[in-house]
């Protein structure tokens, strides 16, 4: 196989090194939408990216956040989050990191998850592991749901129609606690190092799981949507964990989703 992944992780080191330089400057941040935030930052590491790879793979199609893609009839395609976090990077948070993946004819074969602020750079290329800054990596050995650290997150747009806090409620009272860190791409990548346990969200894009998802299934956890499943890269929901909870979870997600509550909200009283 050529060598995809050793060009994505340069391209996606360029990028994260530009974001940490408008990080430390405090970037102007506008709106893209309503509460959906964009910034100069975002658009700058995309005109990188795309370049970049452009340059070295100028027949394949590239799919970027901001609308600076590529279109190409190849069988080799790109989804790129220039800024995955851009939210709490607009806040100086410091969470958020550059993801890229690479599909080949509807198959995830390579992906990368770059984290400057902690210099953390999340591999795998299919059929040969996950990595972390070239140590292997594995997904978590608990076994029950009871005893997880999970994590998730909330749209930045119409968070009054989602209702992922039903969800939220229950999890954080039947495991060890929900972290909700604003970057779903790192929340995969710390499934795929045992950092948690399991993620689910709603309503994600291709660019912000693609990577992540192949580097959770490389490091061996399990991906389906939160009915348990396949997955889809365009479907409404996403679950991944170590494998060793998905059935526990996917069962309690079942019954919060015909609307049963092992856990009742509490009556404020004070």
């Amino acid at each position: 196989m050529p060598s995809y992944l050793e060009t994505a992780v340069e391209i996606a080191r360029e990028a994260g090194a530009l974001l940490t330089t408008w990080f430390e400057r405090r970037v102007t941040v506008e709106t893209k939408g309503e509460y959906d935030l964009v910034t100069e930052a975002d658009r700058s590491s995309e005109r990188l990216v795309v370049e970049r790879l452009r340059t070295h793979f100028p027949s394949h199609g590239i799919v970027a956040e901001e609308g600076g893609g590529h279109e190409s009839s190849s069988e080799y395609r790109w989804y790129v989050d220039p800024l995955d976090g851009t939210t709490n990077f607009a806040h100086g948070f410091p969470c958020f990191n550059v993801t890229m993946a690479l599909e080949q004819a509807g198959e995830l074969i390579a992906g990368v998850v770059y984290d400057p602020i902690r210099q953390e750079c999340f591999t795998s290329e299919r059929g040969a592991g996950a990595y972390l800054n070239n140590r292997r990596i594995r997904v978590s050995q608990i076994k029950r749901l009871e005893s997880s650290l999970v994590a998730t997150g909330f749209p930045s747009r119409k968070r009054h129609l989602n209702f992922n806090i039903y969800f939220y409620h229950q999890l954080a009272m039947l495991t060890h606690g929900v972290r909700r860190c604003g970057s779903a791409a790192i929340d995969l990548a710390y499934v795929a190092c045992g950092r948690l346990d399991a993620f689910w969200e709603f309503g994600l894009h291709p660019w912000d799981m693609a990577a992540g998802k192949l580097i959770v299934l490389e490091a061996g956890g399990k991906c389906s949507d939160m009915h348990g499943e396949l997955h889809q890269l365009r479907g409404p929901d996403l679950l991944v964990d170590n494998g060793l909870i998905h059935e526990e979870i996917t069962g309690l997600f079942a019954e919060i989703f015909r609307g049963e509550y092992r856990m009742p909200i509490p009556a404020i009283t004070a």
